[in-house]
């Protein structure tokens, strides 16, 4: 006797082939556009006029998507209500936490494959460690990062979160921002400290973030770790936000004065070029 679920080759043969109808023409315009849901269209143009960093007003919505006040209104309402969108205080629209950390992401993997180059060179010049942080909202995690083949070398794990006090990546990023925000970033890690060398002072660490933004250069003197000296430079594009840094690690041991000023000319230099991609 045959179960319930057995069946013909000519029976599984028909199962396998009920494709909607819609579907066999996926590739026709004429059906793409029967098909088409303008409604979601245009909460997708309304999404796309955001780039995840500077808030829009209702006007300039507007202006980018061309869609009547009225109509845009709903949308906004509608994508404010579903968790899309947020609207503050003084009227405009920014996108929601899970649509700002994903925007975030997929900036910072573009650029760190446009910097890539650049951290390549370093490490084939010098032959130790080099790495890319990126500023996500207020924490500072390690983008990208090329290991010397030195027994002894200094190691930066991609996704680590950067204190902004004794790291040399994440005082150069965090030097940048406005006041707010970097008291914001401080405050969220904290002042710990790692070393005797650490600076848990704010007012002094502050001090340090006027000259960085003086020299271009960052360091951490064993200040996250003994032994351990980094030199960093924060990428500073011509228009938007510092939101990412390079830098180069290496053992105190293989430090001398003539190997760190060619070290903080190459890193700042490498930054420079890194910025203008």
């Amino acid at each position: 006797m045959k179960s319930k679920t057995d069946s013909s080759p000519a029976q599984r043969k028909t199962a396998r082939r009920r494709i909607p109808k819609w579907a066999l023409h996926s590739n026709d315009s004429a059906a793409n556009e029967q098909y088409y849901l303008r409604s979601i269209g245009r909460a997708l143009e309304v999404l796309d006029c955001f780039n995840g960093t500077a808030p829009l007003a209702l006007k300039e919505i507007g202006f980018s998507t061309g869609l009547p006040e009225s109509t845009l209104f709903r949308v906004l309402l509608t994508l404010e209500k579903h968790g899309y969108l947020k609207q503050a205080v003084d009227g405009t629209y920014q996108l929601a936490p899970k649509l700002r950390f994903g925007w975030l992401v997929e900036q910072a993997n573009v650029l760190r494959d446009r910097v890539r180059p650049e951290l390549e060179r370093l490490t084939r010049r010098f032959n130790e460690t080099v790495s890319m942080a990126y500023l996500y909202d207020d924490r500072i995690h390690v983008l990208d990062s090329i290991e010397t083949f030195h027994e002894i070398r200094i190691s930066n794990r991609i996704g680590r979160v950067l204190p902004p006090h004794c790291s040399a990546m994440g005082k150069a990023i965090t030097a940048y921002q406005d006041r707010a925000l970097a008291e914001q970033i401080v405050e969220v890690y904290g002042l710990s400290r790692r070393t005797e060398f650490t600076i848990t002072d704010r007012a002094r660490l502050f001090d340090e973030f006027a000259q960085i933004r003086s020299t271009g250069i960052a360091c951490d003197r064993q200040e996250s770790i003994l032994g351990g000296i980094c030199y960093s430079a924060a990428l500073r594009p011509a228009e938007g936000p510092v939101v990412a840094a390079i830098s180069l690690s290496t053992p105190v041991v293989r430090m001398t004065p003539e190997r760190e000023e060619e070290t903080r000319k190459a890193v700042l230099e490498a930054a420079v070029r890194a910025s203008a991609l």
